[in-house]
């Protein structure tokens, strides 16, 4: 059977190489939402919906769950529970923007790194972070305490991986750092990201059977590339050789939320090139961040693609905020724009290389930005039309509740956040740390934990899939015939 699905999978792949240029009128990427102007609205509401309920709540002085809200609705799901680490995954039910389907591990067995070392990229050892990140099967991947690994070569991930550092303080650093790619649903939550170097030319092993050569990597904090359903929350990066936080190569389903951005140059590149063309198909969204001191460009730089920029606070920039290329929509929406002193870096945007005549077109749009110490917007295109009126009720709030939207950006302490040491709670069936002999604790009590980790067909389906749609893109993108 899973031969068989695998033959119809590929005939219907390689159908489309057979195809004329007219099907590439109607190509879209795997996860790509049809209509990206109703996942923004969607967002307004929820914050509209956590704001409205704190300003109610706050009212009632003997109300317990008013102190815990902020009008954040990614951190007001799970944070106003008291009793939150006895229902980690409840997380993955918490997104919100483009990258709300990411699933990471949830319903998988919860995996306890209690080892920080990383010696050997081929053969990692159970117990530590990378053993986890290349199992096949869905896990949930926590922390025994705080730690820092210091990472020997990328770290390559699998699909369906959650890496959530609730409760210890850990920070990644080194070798390539986080590469995610050609997979889909993964969360990472709540980890220091920093003082990430190039790596590579040498062997890294990517799943429990394949190992491969890696070249020179970028030095990138995470690298996203040909992968969907992904969420990035709650983390700290800084310091890293080349983007903090880069997708490329037909990303799309991503939501960067929560983070702290500090000391670093270009801090994050949405988009391969101006001429890859399955990168029109990106679509992110970049909410309730803190970029932060010694930034100096790129908060994001956009090639292609739909990119809403909702409720950041940008502290400062050297030369600019959000830059762009190859005609991307960029919608700004509630963000608070504080200019440096230099009179010559106030404006926000940048287009990149391109002359006004090119990119008087492009939809770039501001609606309800502050603009701090001279910052300007320069806004172009006629804007998207929207195919429903909009109400009140989904207007973007306004940029003067940043504090109160940002106030937890970056990693959660646990001082005043509520933030309790790892426990299997009540949707794990462990009872102590690393308790069986894989590391791994078990969600579902009929599971074998110490059975050898195999990949499901549907597992292995999925991956041919995505692996065979990103080099369908790329010959795509880089035949005559097509174009």
């Amino acid at each position: 059977m899973l031969l068989s699905s695998c033959i119809v999978l590929i005939s219907v792949v390689c159908s489309f190489f057979l195809l004329g240029s007219s099907a590439m009128l109607n190509l879209t990427l795997p996860g790509q939402h049809p209509d990206p102007e109703a996942v923004v609205l969607d967002l307004h509401r929820r914050v509209n919906v956590s704001v409205s309920r704190r300003q109610m709540l706050s009212y009632s002085i003997n109300d317990q769950s008013s102190s815990c809200l902020t009008g954040n609705p990614i951190d007001d799901c799970w944070r106003c529970d008291p009793n939150w680490q006895q229902n980690r995954q409840r997380l993955a039910d918490c997104g919100i923007g483009f990258g709300q389907y990411a699933l990471g591990g949830k319903g998988g067995k919860f995996y306890v790194v209690t080892d920080s070392t990383d010696n050997d990229a081929v053969n990692p050892k159970i117990g530590t972070l990378r053993y986890a990140v290349i199992q096949t099967e869905p896990l949930w991947i926590v922390f025994a305490t705080n730690m820092v690994i210091h990472l020997s070569q990328e770290l390559i991930f699998n699909s369906y991986k959650t890496v959530d550092g609730r409760g210890a303080d850990v920070h990644i650093v080194g070798g390539g750092c986080l590469t995610i790619q050609y997979i889909t649903n993964v969360i990472i939550h709540n980890i220091h990201i920093h003082h990430c170097y190039q790596s590579g030319e040498t062997n890294v092993r990517s799943s429990p059977t394949h190992y491969g050569w890696r070249t020179l990597s970028d030095g990138d904090g995470i690298s996203i590339s040909g992968s969907r359903d992904i969420w990035v929350d709650h983390c700290k990066l800084s310091h890293c050789k080349d983007g903090l936080i880069d997708a490329v190569l037909g990303c799309t389903g991503i939501t960067i939320s929560n983070n702290l951005f500090s000391h670093h140059n270009e801090v994050m590149l949405l988009g391969h090139s101006d001429d890859y063309l399955p990168d029109t198909g990106m679509q992110v969204t970049i909410a309730f961040n803190h970029f932060g001191v010694n930034l100096i460009q790129r908060m994001p730089r956009c090639r292609r693609g739909y990119i809403h920029v909702v409720n950041n606070d940008y502290t400062r920039w050297e030369m600019y905020a959000i830059g762009g290329s190859g005609n991307p929509t960029i919608n700004s929406q509630g963000n608070r724009y504080s200019a440096p002193s230099d009179r010559n870096a106030k404006e926000v945007t940048k287009r990149v290389n391109t002359e006004q005549g090119k990119w008087m077109g492009w939809n770039w749009r501001s609606e309800g930005d502050i603009m701090v110490n001279g910052a300007y917007f320069v806004a172009s295109g006629e804007g998207v039309e929207l195919k429903y009126e909009k109400a009140y009720s989904v207007e973007p709030k306004s940029a003067v509740l940043i504090d109160q939207l940002t106030m937890n950006a970056g990693v959660l302490s646990g001082r005043g956040n509520n933030l309790g040491k790892w426990s299997a709670g009540n949707d794990g069936a462990g009872t102590g740390l690393g308790s069986t002999s894989d590391g791994l604790d078990n969600y579902d009590d009929s599971s074998d934990s110490k059975s050898p980790l195999r990949p499901s067909s549907h597992t292995i389906i999925a991956s041919i899939l995505i692996a065979l749609s990103s080099m369908f893109l790329l010959h795509v993108t880089t035949n005559p015939m097509f174009l």
